[in-house]
């Protein structure tokens, strides 16, 4: 047996293969071994506690990945070999990109998994903050991994110094080519910071209309009142002019109607008042001023203005329903008609205007007098030729 692990293989005696090899998969063995306990262990513990730090421990370990541990077992079995320099220096740096990418799935499942929990449980409660943690996230994948990134390639021997230097200037140029990407990405910051809505919000954009569901990176998706999903870009959005339904209080009601022209003063009097009764019998209702506002081509003109206490649009069109038939009720009560376009002509005229036909001196033929032209409505006579 001694013979056979004496036995050289590329530099090294077996022995020394068989050792390398044993340290390689005592490291993956015991992280098999170890990971399904611990998982088992968090699992039942998150189940007696209300806190979630176990459970986004419970998070980050369903993260390890045997593969990246394989790579990190490389280390001590190399110890055990004596192999090429650069041989050596791949090997480590193999070993140290598993390490480092594990510990960085570690910790990116653990933040993932607790800013997830805070955001649901924000959604419910705090939308504001919602948006907020949905960009807390990426942040927080950003910064992890790119040190993750910077350390790996400190360790690897690389002079990170020289390269955060050629990427700040490559990143102008980077910058220059996703110009549009970037002040999509600025905008959901400035969206977020700035808070103009949240999810959960309605909104009104221009002519769409809708319930914010989502802010993300680049786009924020609003669910329209036709039921269907309509994606702004979240520049386009923070450039717009937006209204925000979300905190009204009281919504002001503006309408107007108009009377026919024969209606009489002391009833146009009572108009206003008419009104004011129905408004005051309406809960959600205050009422504002009610006025006759202006002479019209065919109606004599009412402005009325009230406020619903309720924001709930349903709420107020169902008063404004019942406003619109109280109106109906009392004017039929009351011989007072509604207007509606319309136009009257006169015609007026003192005395018959006269038209006078002379014959032409040939036969069959007759010309007309100058003078006013005949009329279908004015009396007409005729008159012949002096000693006909």
């Amino acid at each position: 047996m001694s013979a056979w692990l004496s036995l050289s293989f590329l530099g090294n005696p077996l022995q020394n293969w068989l050792m390398a090899l044993g340290w390689l998969l005592l490291v993956v063995a015991l992280v098999a071994i170890i990971q399904p306990i611990l998982t088992s262990w968090l699992g039942a513990l998150s189940a007696r506690t209300t806190n979630r730090w176990d459970d986004a421990l419970l998070s980050a370990v369903q993260g390890t990945r045997l593969s990246l541990v394989g790579l990190v077992g490389l280390y001590p079995a190399v110890q055990n070999l004596s192999l090429p320099e650069l041989t050596t220096r791949w090997l480590i740096g193999l070993a140290a990109v598993g390490l480092f990418l594990q510990v960085g799935l570690w910790v990116s499942r653990f933040v993932d998994f607790w800013i997830r929990m805070s955001r649901e449980r924000a959604i419910a409660h705090d939308p504001e903050t919602a948006t907020g943690l949905a960009a807390m996230s990426f942040i927080a994948r950003l910064v992890l991994w790119s040190l993750v990134f910077l350390l790996l390639l400190d360790n690897l021997g690389f002079n990170v110094t020289t390269l955060l230097a050629g990427l700040g200037v490559g990143g102008i140029a980077v910058g220059l080519a996703l110009q549009n990407i970037l002040g999509d990405l600025f905008s959901s910051l400035s969206i977020v910071l700035d808070k103009p809505f949240q999810i959960g919000h309605f909104v009104v954009v221009d002519n769409f209309s809708g319930t914010v569901e989502n802010i993300g990176l680049k786009t924020t998706r609003i669910r329209s009142i036709s039921g269907e999903i309509v994606v702004f870009s979240n520049t386009d959005l923070t450039k717009a002019r937006l209204r925000n339904y979300k905190f009204m209080q009281e919504r002001r009601i503006v309408f107007a109607f108009g009377v026919t022209y024969d209606t009489p003063a002391d009833t146009m009097e009572q108009i206003p008042v008419w009104v004011k009764s129905l408004i005051d019998a309406q809960p959600d209702a205050r009422f504002d001023r009610a006025h006759f506002k202006d002479f019209g081509d065919s109606s004599l003109n009412f402005e009325v203005v009230y406020w619903m206490k309720s924001a709930d649009f349903t709420a107020y069109m169902n008063t404004q329903q019942t406003l619109n038939l109280g109106l109906m009720r009392v004017f039929a009560q009351h011989d007072v008609g509604f207007a509606f376009p319309t136009r009257t002509l006169q015609f007026q005229v003192e005395q018959a205007l006269p038209v006078v036909l002379q014959r032409g001196p040939a036969p069959g033929r007759q010309t007309h007098r100058p003078g006013p032209s005949p009329h279908p409505f004015f009396a007409s006579r005729d008159s012949s030729p002096t000693g006909s």
